[in-house]
């Protein structure tokens, strides 16, 4: 039987330098409508509907969100509905391992981009309100991969709400006066493409190193190529482009290191935002070793502590776990097995 031989693109520093001057334009001209009509008091009112993941009714928007609702609300013309379904039962099987992962390496893997890392930086709320943001990314994520969303439509509105976030943080950065142009446009096309990886290629990498630690079942190559198509139709849809979307998991793994190679690198953005992502994780899972009996576990908040930033580094190796500033701390073996019981992202009160 004859080797099949996927057709891969491949992504140069001259392709990722050109969309690492871009944004969204579509999404970018609705905010800079809205700017227009009603200045930055009406982009900050239209930020926080769209920060409101129950309303998704834009009959009080400004008509230009109303147009970007209804251009924006059909799949990409390559998007498979059977392979999509099968990606979001992928999910469903594995989405106590896909929290943990996306906790523990998507990511901190995403603040290892130095300079988009500055865009969450400058954003205080991602510093001063961690758990918040925490919680609303797993209700995000669990949304997009429930089929149930899609079908009545409202997937495909949070995926554009978030588009339009996006937008709005592009422009707060830019007029912010603490923007600087070296480090590429805020929200970028190439970063938007590293956050993909990081929620689809490298959730995938995660599961295979907790298959090997385990006695989990590794994921088939057709499972995980599922799960990347379903992943990368939810981020076009999020407005990147599609030259920088893998059609494969080689394609995924060569965009991989093409943006490690350029981005990865320490920076004071990614150690202050890992470590507000560590200390809520820590505090999420303390909550829950209270309620539960986990013997000294639930007295010794440092173990707690420890056993986050152990497993940060699992999962993101030393090299990349000290440019986060991730502790070398020990980690009861013990512990390592509970983590699959309990959710990193807090659930909605």
């Amino acid at each position: 039987m004859p080797v099949l031989i996927k057709p891969t693109r491949l992504f140069s520093d001259t392709l990722l330098q050109h969309y690492r001057q871009q944004g969204n334009p579509p999404a970018d001209a609705v905010i800079a409508a809205v700017v227009d009509a009603n200045g930055p008091a009406g982009l900050r009112s239209l930020m926080q509907w769209l920060a409101d993941t129950a309303d998704f009714s834009t009959k009080e928007q400004h008509r230009t969100v109303q147009t970007f609702f209804i251009d924006h609300a059909n799949l990409p013309a390559w998007a498979n509905p059977d392979t999509m379904q099968r990606g979001m039962e992928f999910f469903q099987k594995h989405a106590q391992q896909i929290g943990l992962v996306l906790g523990f390496f998507s990511l901190p893997y995403s603040y290892l981009g130095a300079n988009g890392a500055q865009v969450l930086w400058l954003t205080e709320r991602i510093k001063n309100d961690t758990a918040r943001r925490l919680q609303e990314t797993g209700e995000w994520v669990v949304a997009v991969n429930n089929p149930k969303e899609w079908k009545s439509g409202r997937a495909i509105a949070r995926i554009l709400k978030i588009r339009l976030i996006h937008a709005g943080a592009r422009w707060f950065s830019l007029h912010s006066g603490r923007w600087t142009m070296d480090w590429g446009y805020p929200v970028n096309q190439e970063d938007m493409a590293g956050t993909n990886i990081a929620f689809s290629y490298v959730v995938l990498l995660g599961l295979r190193k907790l298959a090997g630690r385990s006695m989990l079942r590794a994921a088939s190559e057709q499972e995980e190529e599922d799960y990347l198509h379903h992943i990368s139709v939810v981020n076009s849809l999020n407005g990147v482009v599609d030259a920088l979307l893998p059609q494969n998991l080689r394609e995924a793994y060569l965009l991989h290191q093409a943006i490690t190679r350029r981005q990865f690198a320490p920076s004071e953005a990614g150690v202050g935002l890992t470590r507000s992502l560590l200390n809520a994780i820590a505090e999420q899972l303390a909550q829950h070793f209270q309620n539960n009996t986990f013997g000294r576990v639930s007295s010794n908040p440092d173990s707690i502590r420890n056993l986050a930033a152990g497993e940060m580094r699992f999962f993101l190796g030393d090299a990349y776990a000290d440019y986060l500033g991730i502790p070398t701390v020990p980690v009861e073996k013990r512990l390592i097995g509970l983590l699959n019981q309990l959710p990193v992202f807090p659930k909605k009160v």
